[in-house]
């Protein structure tokens, strides 16, 4: 299951702020998706933000928990060797088949070249396997590395793993979206999205999270926030 691109020839050059992108996909929802279909995705939105999840991710100040994370080759990628190279931009999502998480993927690549120029790398977290990392990095040319959180230990660490409510799953498992295959276990765990800037030493500089997935950061945004806590 995937989200295709408009064009997958290629790199994403839709250099519209990402609320645009999200709200031409949320029309095509409301469009094609049937009511009773997203009554259960905001119901269960709905119950997150009742449950406040945003509020408990790992806040700005503390000290961000060190990983070794497969990247979209199987390679083992170690935060300490990321962050010695300057402050780290990470992204946690869904999956391939969310077309918010593939959204803000293209859109973040777009701005890979002044997140380096600001001494910056940015890398994005998932659930999924290897595998679908691999396909979502290969078929969005993505220039940055997407790393496979088995079970979200590491999402875990930074407060934002949920269990998709039983309607929920119903519904997923009729549009073919299998998370114990994509995910390679039976949890029915997934991140709420969250974006943080990692300082050099380790320390969170930036947190943003929302337990609705269809609202995520602007890039603009987070590279200004880059440039702020500089």
């Amino acid at each position: 299951m995937k989200w295709r691109s408009l064009e997958e020839s290629g790199p994403s050059t839709d250099l519209r702020p990402l609320r645009e992108i999200y709200a031409e996909r949320k029309e095509l929802i409301s469009k094609y998706v049937p009511a009773e279909t997203q009554n259960i995705h905001a119901q269960a939105v709905a119950e997150l933000k009742q449950r406040n999840l945003a509020a408990n991710i790992l806040p700005i100040g503390a000290k961000a928990p060190e990983f070794e994370l497969p990247d979209d080759d199987g390679k083992i990628v170690r935060s300490a060797d990321l962050l010695a190279h300057g402050r780290l931009v990470l992204c946690f999502i869904r999956g391939r088949w969310c077309p918010f998480c593939v959204g803000q993927m293209e859109a973040m690549n777009l701005i890979v070249p002044q997140l380096e120029q600001a001494g910056a790398s940015l890398a994005a977290i998932s659930p999924q396997t290897v595998k679908q990392s691999y396909f979502m990095h290969d078929q969005h040319k993505l220039r940055f590395p997407l790393l496979s959180d088995a079970g979200n230990k590491v999402a875990r660490q930074f407060g934002l793993p949920y269990r998709v409510p039983a309607a929920q799953e119903a519904i997923y498992r009729r549009a073919l979206v299998n998370l114990p295959f994509t995910n390679g276990d039976d949890s029915w765990e997934l991140p709420i999205p969250a974006t943080f800037i990692v300082d050099r030493n380790g320390t969170v500089v930036y947190a943003s999270a929302n337990e609705d997935y269809t609202s995520r950061p602007e890039p603009i945004g987070v590279l200004n926030s880059l440039h702020m806590s500089s």
